[in-house]
């Protein structure tokens, strides 16, 4: 029995999971940069709007429901 020799040319050697050819190696990172500009912390945010927001909805589901039950009460 002999064993199989190796193809001597590794270009037409089979790649798994399609892979890089030997010889070419995939660049290790981008090349640009995630930021768009120097970091500037916010000074105003919009977070106090959807606070109000939420707090009026509930306090509009609690009056409803109050109500509800006030008048299955009667």
């Amino acid at each position: 029995m002999s064993a199989r020799v190796p193809d001597p040319e590794p270009r037409n050697a089979p790649r798994p999971f399609g892979g890089v050819p030997p010889g070419e190696t995939p660049p290790g990172e981008s090349s640009t940069g995630s930021g768009a500009g120097p970091y500037r912390p916010l000074t105003r945010g919009w977070a106090m709007g959807p606070l109000v927001l939420i707090c009026l909805v509930a306090l509009a589901c609690a009056l409803f429901f109050l109500a509800y039950a006030v008048v299955l009460d009667l």
